[in-house]
């Protein structure tokens, strides 16, 4: 689709009404102090790390009433196909635009109020991060409409929350005058202070930052251009470079003009028009694996425990298996998680440090440090379960209705094996039809596809055999989703 047409008019979506209030999910970040589960194409707001769902799913959730418009999510173009599936399975729309490379908040914010004001400058617009836990939704609405009401005087307004205790991991919140119940204007900001500043701040009454930010588009873009001007002349460009891809905003070159900074630094330590809500709901940024062992369930020794897990003489410790059986004996303190390419054992104490080690590994050139062994895809996902001299062997899930690329590879044959559902099977010039526990050899150069014409997932188990086994071993002559 063409960068010209109207960016509304491509993307199918209504314009907003003025009291609708247009949430803005911000994708961008990866997560890296919660790896192995968390990488960078598959980051921790899309994890279920408490029960069914994932962060990213809950926010969605959150935002479930008449006053909210359809939501804008800004991620990066790995998480893409990751956040249509999940809005899908939660039952709601999303507008998704793609950053071609991280700029942080400002950037991110900036895009979003953008695209609100082209549904309405009236509209107010709702920063949220995708991967916060909220326990109480009635009281993050009320706490939403509170700031709803004060943005209608071209206030920024933000959400901020009651410390359960000192932390040198947030920003800090300082309130001066009361313009509301709940709110007052901004007196100061701290950004993570040392321990006993923390504390201090503490004793003090100053709120955390949350980073939930709200106001209406035009009077965000105003501040924007006022003490951010070159961000905003970059996403203006982005915006009219951009194309529309699968149904997302893919943003032009001009987006990397933008200053790499937060929302935070750029806009509200400078404004004269941010004010604060206090909350009252239980909050948490799952920051670190110490933090989803505060909230997880624990036993009488301080054990939580997720996944196929045996634990004797363990006390304070984090146990996670993805599949395996994971025992632990004798050990206290520590964070011991287990996926299928990847283990993770820390003193839970030092899990903030994980993201420099997730850094060493990415400057060492170790795949596993930013790819998941699960790769998802538009049609449905793979996943390599063995891999050794000439040979690998895969598991593949398409989805209903959905089909890979016409293909053929130069360096490898194929074998693949249905384990459930019936798939649709090119093979040069003649179509299959294979149900479960049938088979297929794919010999090396021939023009093949994998299809799901029914209506329940298809999974095969794939075998390849030859000289060379990457991806880039792909020659599409034919595909739904434009890949060629």
């Amino acid at each position: 689709m063409t960068a010209n047409k109207p960016i509304l008019e491509a993307l199918g979506l209504q314009r907003a009404s003025e009291n609708s209030i247009i949430p803005v999910i911000l994708c961008g970040g990866s997560g890296s102090r919660l790896w192995p589960v968390s990488r960078k194409d598959m980051a921790k707001q899309h994890v279920p790390l408490f029960g069914a769902t994932s962060p990213f799913q809950r926010t969605l959730a959150r935002l479930d009433g008449a006053q909210f418009g359809t939501p804008i999510v800004i991620s990066a173009a790995a998480s893409r196909f990751m956040i249509a599936e999940q809005a899908a399975a939660s039952g709601t729309e999303v507008e998704i635009a793609l950053e071609p490379q991280g700029r942080d908040t400002l950037a991110a914010v900036t895009l979003a109020t953008c695209l609100a004001a082209r549904r309405n400058p009236a509209a107010t617009v709702l920063v949220l991060p995708s991967d916060h836990l909220i326990g109480d939704v009635d009281a993050f609405q009320a706490s939403v409409a509170e700031a709803a009401r004060l943005a209608e005087d071209g206030r920024i307004v933000m959400l901020g929350v009651n410390p359960t205790q000192p932390s040198p991991g947030f920003g800090y919140i300082a309130r001066g005058e009361q313009v509301a119940a709940n709110a007052h204007v901004v007196a100061r900001f701290v950004e993570k202070p040392d321990e006993a500043s923390a504390a201090e701040l503490v004793r003090e009454g100053w709120l955390w930052n949350a980073g939930m930010f709200c106001f209406r588009a035009a009077a965000g873009l105003r501040e924007i251009e006022q003490h951010a001007p070159e961000a905003l002349a970059a996403v203006r460009r982005a915006i009219e470079e951009a194309s529309v891809d699968l149904g997302a905003l893919v943003l032009g070159a001009s987006f990397a003009a933008a200053p790499k900074i937060s929302f935070d630094h750029a806009v509200m330590e400078h404004t004269s028009r941010a004010a604060v809500v206090s909350t009252d709901f239980d909050w948490s940024d799952i920051g670190d694996w110490k933090s989803v062992w505060q909230r997880s369930p624990r036993d009488d020794h301080g054990v939580a425990r997720e996944g196929r897990v045996h634990a004797r003489d363990v006390s304070n410790c984090y146990l996670r298996s993805d599949g395996r059986l994971l025992c632990a004996l004798g050990v206290d303190g520590l964070a011991v998680v287990d996926t299928a390419d990847a283990i993770l054992v820390a003193p839970i104490e030092r899990s903030h440090e994980i993201k420099a080690l997730v850094n060493e590994l990415e400057a060492d050139g170790v795949a596993e440090a930013c790819t998941s062994a699960r790769v998802h895809r538009p049609w449905g996902w793979y996943q390599t379960t063995d891999l050794g001299d000439r040979f690998r062997v895969k598991r593949i899930l398409v989805k209903p209705g959905k089909k890979l690329s016409l293909q053929r590879h130069h360096h490898r044959a194929e074998h693949w094996v249905v384990v459930r559902g019936t798939a649709e099977v090119t093979r040069d010039d003649e179509v299959l039809i294979l149900r479960e526990n049938e088979s297929v050899y794919l010999p090396l150069g021939c023009t093949h596809r994998l299809a799901n014409p029914g209506k329940i997932p298809v999974e095969i188990i794939e075998v390849q055999t030859g000289t060379y086994l990457e991806e880039d071993d792909i020659v599409r002559i034919a595909d739904d989703f434009g890949r060629i």
